[in-house]
């Protein structure tokens, strides 16, 4: 267990946190700071085309929520109370920072996803595409495949899962067996059922969970709105504060369980991981580079600016210290009683579901990349989804420990070449031109 710590620590290190942040600097200038400037035309093409009607609007929404169940996850929820016990409330401050930079690098790699994706291939597009034809660089194109299917098995399946029977078990006196063997079966019903299904799953659960927590966590925050200016002061006065840095950066850009006590659960946006490319890649309409870059903008700002600040201001005006979900659960049950209890796991247990099943798309990407040419490519792919409900089941039976830190560490390998293709690939992203008014 030592090894594995030291290893973490040295993955998600000083080095990796300048490179996610480095990255987001030069997409930032390269896109003339679009997500900034370019607010009304991004939030239009997106958010403003939801509820509209037509085939295409339909489909990239179901594109988004499939991308949005892979980020909006627990860590929303736990890894934001984690963050600001290690930080204090100046973390806030810098994950809103890093958040507005990792829109930039999230625009940039779902671009390039589009640019060098494989149209006549079944693994459609993502890192290990723009790696191998943009730069040649088959090697990494092959590792960074491989530690994404290692990572789903780990942080998408078994540690997603592990929060399930948590919830219920803690809640109900169902075993963790009994909960671990409806949750394959759920699973089952929706990943075997295909990319359609699991983006119809997705369309429905992304708006009913993350629509729920927004409007309950609302009233918890308006209860007590007379101590926001209080808050907001000591996010900006603490926001220079070493530690607070530390604790907010690590919270927002590393998306997962890192250094600084940012532990286990610390789920945000993946920008500089890669897998929105991957997700965005496959859409079958709105292939322009930049309306799927848009998208990308939008999934990272309701992700972080959005769901992980009303999570903060939650804990912060209700003077919660604690660490993980069981603080944001005490937040609710004073507003809302047994409710609110019930309420926190139960979108616990929402965020998590859709995190296994747009994981499980994820993996067999990479999985369909890897097993090219190769004669019973089938027979492994259905393997693999055999050992995707396996590992479901085990997270519901296990503690996680080990998990987590290894989890972590196939999500740091993922990032570092898909952030070094991005940077060598750069001068090719292109921001969004504006449209120009039609003259009645």
């Amino acid at each position: 267990m030592q090894v594995l710590a030291r290893l973490q620590e040295l993955v998600w290190g000083p080095a990796l946190l300048f490179l996610f942040l480095g990255t987001g600097v030069v997409c930032t200038v390269k896109v003339k700071g679009f997500q900034f400037t370019g607010f009304r035309t991004w939030w239009r093409e997106t958010a403003g085309r939801i509820g509209a009607g037509g085939e295409t609007a339909g489909e990239q929404i179901k594109t988004a929520c499939t991308a949005l169940a892979a980020t909006v996850g627990t860590g929303n929820i736990a890894g934001v109370a984690t963050a600001l016990a290690a930080g204090g409330p100046g973390a806030v401050f810098w994950m809103w920072i890093s958040a507005f930079l990792g829109m930039a690098t999230a625009y940039a790699e779902v671009f390039l996803g589009i640019r060098y994706r494989n149209t006549g291939d079944s693994f459609g597009s993502g890192p290990f595409a723009y790696l191998e034809k943009g730069l040649g660089w088959k090697r990494a194109a092959f590792l960074y495949a491989l530690f994404c299917v290692l990572a789903s098995l780990g942080m998408g399946s078994m540690v997603q899962a592990n929060s399930i029977a948590d919830s219920v078990t803690g809640l109900s006196s169902v075993s963790a067996a009994s909960a671990g063997a409806a949750l394959v079966f759920l699973t089952g019903a929706v990943i075997l059922g295909g990319a359609k299904r699991i983006s119809r799953m997705a369309e429905f659960l992304v708006p009913f969970s993350a629509g729920g927590y927004l409007f309950f966590g609302g009233i918890v925050v308006f209860s007590c709105y007379e101590r926001l200016p209080a808050v907001f002061g000591e996010i900006f006065s603490q926001a220079l504060n070493l530690k607070s840095a530390a604790g907010g950066a690590a919270g927002y850009t590393m998306a997962q369980a890192v250094r600084f006590g940012v532990a286990r659960g610390v789920f945000s946006n993946e920008a500089g991981l890669g897998s929105l490319a991957v997700l965005h890649g496959t859409s079958e309409y709105g292939s322009k580079p930049e309306e799927q870059g848009m998208w990308a903008m939008f999934e990272v700002f309701f992700d972080t600016v959005v769901c992980c600040t009303l999570t903060a201001l939650i804990l912060l005006c209700m003077g919660e210290k604690g660490e993980g979900s069981r603080a944001v659960a005490i937040c609710f049950s004073r507003c809302f009683g047994r409710f609110g209890g019930w309420f926190t796991a139960g979108s616990m247990a929402l965020f998590a579901f859709a995190s296994i099943i747009a994981w499980f798309y994820l993996g067999r990407q990479a999985a369909e990349y890897l097993l090219r040419g190769v004669s019973c490519r089938e027979q492994m792919l259905f393997l693999y989804t055999l050992l995707y409900l396996g590992a479901v089941f085990l997270g519901c039976i296990l503690r996680l420990t080990a998990v987590w830190m290894i989890s972590d560490l196939f999500n740091g390998l993922m990032a570092v070449p898909n952030l070094l293709g991005v940077l060598c690939l750069i001068w090719e992203v292109k921001k969004p031109e504006k449209r120009k008014k039609q003259k009645i």
